[in-house]
């Protein structure tokens, strides 16, 4: 999957959209494993470790991908992480607070 147009310049909607679906995908599924791991809240620190992986393993798949992250500043890195901190927890709490481990 390369983010290049014709002429050979970035896609930058491609790009945002590659950058969007994995940082969304990557915080679903590490609050799936958060909850396998963690199933209730006493056991919240260990759910932790699952987002971690998450957000340190993106960076390589974004550039197995296509995505030039060597141009990334600290604004895109923080939105990585913030994005999948956000799909993550709000997934999380859903899980928990419905009452069903996976």
């Amino acid at each position: 999957m390369s983010t290049e147009t014709v002429h050979g310049r970035p896609d930058d909607h491609m790009r945002s959209l590659t950058v969007v679906a994995l940082t969304s995908l990557s915080g679903i599924a590490a609050a799936l494993v958060s909850s396998t791991l963690a199933g209730d809240a006493a056991q919240a620190t260990v759910g932790l470790y699952p987002l971690a992986a998450a957000i340190l393993v993106q960076l390589p798949a974004l550039r197995l991908l296509g995505i030039d992250v060597e141009e990334f500043g600290l604004k895109d890195n923080l939105y990585v992480a913030f994005m999948t901190f956000a799909f993550w927890f709000v997934t999380w709490t859903i899980l928990l607070t419905a009452g069903t481990a996976v």
